[in-house]
């Protein structure tokens, strides 16, 4: 028998693959509902690309290629201010419950279904939807976000869920502190890596083709991968375009709402591309002589497991990184970690410089053991134990 799985996401399914995607399509022996996370009715007001998803929630669900065993709903839209009203929530939650409920009837998931959520929200949904199991997979401090939120009431949510979970994961150590103190069950499983995808840079080198938009750039080439969001040190990145006019800024990802590029996109050697699919990533690292990994301190950029830092560890290439999030301590030996602003540059000419090969091996070496297929294997390992899931 199948395991029956529900995952209330925060991340859509398509088309950048976070930790959700890549637990849930990693799960042997189960059949999941993936739901995206529900955009507000005033969405569209501050985000025109919103509008578009507003009616998804009518359309039928999407069977992700690849992974049949795999369904993604898009959630009705929900009232604003659910992360500052408690009473909003509850409105939202008990809306979505009844969506979410059909669903589960129409693919024959009943009392036996395991919950597995990722936003403190949730926890005014779990009363309302059958289920045997429990899973709250923790993967950022949820209350340090910013924007329309009250820290308390996101926190006291965060607690309300993961109180009676049967498992609670989280990617950060901080992050698993705080939640252990509410279930002892909390266990820390960091996010990790594509490895197969990631390592082509090292094993498919000869052979990979060089972008067109990145043909004739000046090298080095100090490359970023990942969401521009306002966690990122643009500071140092502007630090580098400014006092190294000779190379080249090379930014890839989607540049987020309340984030502004302005002073960056002066610089003639910065370039701000875009997204780019996973599957076309390794030939752009390919051409990057550094991966930069550079967060601005604080609570949220403490305690964020960043995928692009795995991706890159996969890459075998030199990283510069700041010394948050905490986690890059572990890998010291092969990555350079800026501890103060002072040592960022001199950080990122003696990474463009090194010809170590020992030094890209072990990274490679990290890179694999922090995959995915090694992180679900963990997780698979503590849920099989304790009977929330089984393997048969």
């Amino acid at each position: 028998m199948k395991n029956h799985i529900v995952c209330l996401s925060t991340t859509n399914y398509h088309p950048l693959p976070t930790r959700k995607q890549n637990v849930m399509s990693r799960l042997r022996n189960s059949e999941v509902l993936y739901f995206d996370p529900p955009v507000s009715v005033i969405a569209p007001l501050k985000d025109k690309k919103a509008a578009a998803y507003i009616g998804k929630y009518k359309e039928p669900g999407e069977a992700v290629e690849g992974h049949e065993n795999i369904t993604v709903y898009a959630l009705p839209p929900v009232l604003p201010f659910f992360n500052k009203f408690r009473w909003v929530n509850r409105l939202n939650q008990k809306r979505q419950a009844k969506f979410v409920r059909q669903k589960m009837r129409e693919h024959g998931f009943g009392e036996e279904t395991v919950l597995w959520c990722y936003s403190p929200s949730s926890c005014d949904i779990v009363p309302h939807l059958p289920h045997a199991k429990l899973v709250y997979d923790c993967v950022d401090r949820h209350s340090a976000y910013k924007g329309h939120i009250t820290p308390a009431v996101v926190d006291q949510m965060e607690r309300d869920l993961a109180g009676p979970a049967d498992q609670v994961f989280a990617t950060a150590v901080g992050l698993a502190e705080t939640l252990g103190t509410v279930n002892q069950t909390t266990k820390m499983i960091p996010n990790g890596a594509a490895y197969e995808i990631f390592s082509r840079v090292q094993t498919e080198k000869d052979s990979l083709p060089c972008p067109d938009d990145m043909i004739d750039l000046p090298h080095p080439v100090f490359g970023f991968v990942g969401m521009l969001q306002e966690c990122i040190d643009y500071d140092l990145l502007e630090t580098l375009a400014r006092e190294r006019p000779d190379a080249t800024v090379f930014l890839i990802g989607r540049e987020l709402p309340g984030v502004d590029l302005t002073r960056l996109r002066q610089y003639p050697n910065v370039v701000i591309h875009g997204l780019v699919p996973q599957p076309e990533l390794p030939a752009y690292l390919a051409q990057m002589d550094v991966c930069l990994n550079v967060f601005r301190a604080g609570a949220l950029s403490r305690d964020v497991s960043p995928l692009k830092f795995y991706e890159y560890l996969a890459t075998g290439k030199p990283v510069v990184s700041t010394r948050e999030p905490l986690q890059v301590e572990e890998f010291a030996d092969v990555v350079y970690i800026a501890r103060t602003p002072e040592e960022f540059l001199p950080l990122c000419d003696a990474a463009a410089a090194e010809n170590d090969p020992d030094k890209m091996h072990k990274r490679l070496a990290y890179g694999q053991s922090c995959s995915w297929s090694e992180r679900v294997r963990q997780m698979e390992g503590v849920l099989y134990k304790k009977g929330v899931l089984h393997e048969s």
